[in-house]
């Protein structure tokens, strides 16, 4: 602005006459100098355009000439939840009331020239500094190819993928708890087209995310199919997904060198909160048997038309699990031990399904294959009420298979008749179901508070003898159930 001031002054001083007796200058070049101080100001006027930032939550910064942007992003996603426990339920003290930083981040985002992109996530809500999403993309504008590398989601369906800051409840669905869906280092490769309604992408990742770990023998290959149409004033989501996973070996089973023991084998475990990461303690729970990898098919169905969504999806896993005896030596080396050798390879399903209404008339967000953001139609800062939404949801986890409750132990064998025995071994996995209800209300478009409730039904699993001693039926039809109440704090930008 002070050049501006400047610029005017100058002008202003050059159309005033130097001497009283000067003629003064004619209408053509007080034109000219109008003209010209026009031009000054209309270029002054791009560069302060330049420099000023527009507002996306937090300031972005955008060169249109060279393609260069930048946005520093964050969220602060605060829980408080209280979870009954159920009657005897005497292992540990981790249910009942408890508070939690679920997430903190800090992070920033961009465009490069030619069709490149970043973002970085660190978290810091577990007193430790972890990664978020870590990612280089290479995105050419009018090009139907896209490329990714870096840390980030395998694939791995339409409720994991979405970032949490958009997701329905406080907690996804819980087979990407028990699946142990997460980032992963890897690569991905996709093909859109022009409108983006159908995405096709494969990526090849490794078995852990960004840390210190040398093992380059585990591997995931996955890949997912979007075809997400408009239907009427309204949108389809359509989704198959499918993961291939191959464990970390057991390091050729060099012993160790505190114990002299040779190391385990490749193990498994798929387990799942009761909904909630207030609480450690898991009701449903192979335990870890032996394993080298596994298959995870997904679908995926959803719409959005005006304020109703729905929403439901299924993944079947089928485990490739070893054997007693089945490889004596070499990488993979199987020594028995204490794990589990099923009989075969166990397989488990766990799908959901709901349904959500915004009573304030606003659109769930949806964009490039996961629900995005929702834009709140009356802001409270602009004398609304927010919006509000009101969400339901049933969630089915099976962990149950035969292949998993016959397999034997070095300290029993499957022909065991003692109690105890069969009572571990049927008590190997559990099916667990959530009815959940929530309401969302978005006071404005950045700021977000949740309120849950749900009902936890659980049948078989690892606390189903003591929780039901008396009881004459198996292990895995005894069941029992526990309630929650939590509440979410969130802010992004």
């Amino acid at each position: 602005m002070k050049k501006l001031a400047c610029a005017l002054l100058a002008a202003t001083t050059s159309i005033a006459p130097a001497h009283a007796n000067d003629a003064p200058p004619s209408v053509d070049q007080l034109q000219a100098q109008i003209s010209a101080l026009q031009a000054q100001i209309d270029e002054l006027k791009k560069t302060v355009s330049k420099t000023q930032p527009s507002w996306k939550g937090a300031p972005q910064w955008e060169d249109k000439d060279s393609g260069f942007t930048f946005k520093p992003r964050g969220r602060i996603q605060m829980d408080t939840a209280y979870i009954d426990a159920p009657d005897g339920f005497v292992t540990n003290h981790n249910l009942g009331f408890n508070s939690r930083v679920r997430r903190l981040r800090l992070g920033a985002e961009g465009s490069l020239p030619g069709g490149f992109g970043y973002k970085v996530d660190f978290d810091f809500a577990n007193s430790s500094v972890g990664f978020g999403d870590v990612i280089l993309s290479y995105a050419p504008k009018g090009k139907p190819w896209l490329v990714r590398m870096g840390n980030m989601e395998s694939l791995n369906g339409l409720d994991q993928m979405t970032s949490s800051n958009y997701i329905s409840f406080l907690e996804r669905a819980q087979f990407n708890d028990s699946n142990t869906n997460t980032r992963r280092l890897g690569g991905v490769v996709g093909l859109r087209n022009k409108d983006d309604s159908l995405r096709a992408e494969a990526g090849l990742f490794a078995a852990h995310s960004i840390d210190g770990s040398f093992d380059n023998d585990g591997w995931i290959g996955a890949s997912r199919l979007v075809y997400a149409p408009s239907v009427g004033k309204g949108k389809l989501h359509l989704g198959l997904n499918f993961q291939h996973r191959e464990f970390q070996s057991n390091d050729n089973g060099v012993a160790s060198t505190s114990t002299g023991a040779p190391s385990t084998n490749q193990l498994a475990r798929y387990r799942a909160r009761p909904f909630l990461q207030t609480t450690d303690v898991r009701f449903v729970d192979t335990g870890s048997f032996a394993a080298s990898g596994d298959d995870i098919l997904g679908l995926e169905v959803g719409g959005i038309f005006k304020s109703l969504h729905f929403a439901g999806e299924a993944q079947w896993t089928k485990v490739d699990a070893y054997r007693a005896g089945d490889i004596s030596t070499g990488i993979d080396a199987f020594t028995g031990g204490s794990a589990v050798t099923p009989t075969g390879d166990p397989s488990f399903f766990s799908g959901y399904g709901e349904i959500g209404w915004f009573f304030t008339g606003e659109t769930r967000g949806y964009k490039e294959g996961t629900w995005g953001r929702t834009k709140v139609l009356k802001p409270f800062n602009k004398g609304g009420w927010g919006a509000l939404q009101l969400v339901g949801r049933v969630d089915y986890l099976d962990l149950n298979d035969d292949k998993l409750q016959a397999g034997a132990t070095n300290n029993f064998t499957t022909g065991a008749s003692t109690l105890a025995a069969l009572n571990t071994r049927l008590g190997r996995g559990g099916t667990q179901t959530g009815y959940l209800l929530g309401l969302n209300w978005y006071p404005i478009d950045y700021v977000r508070f949740m309120l849950n409730y749900i009902h936890t039904d659980v049948r078989g699993g690892p606390f189903a003898a003591t929780l039901n001693p008396t009881s004459t039926k198996p292990v895995d039809e005894r069941g029992f159930s526990t309630d929650a109440v939590a509440l979410r704090a969130q802010v992004d930008f």
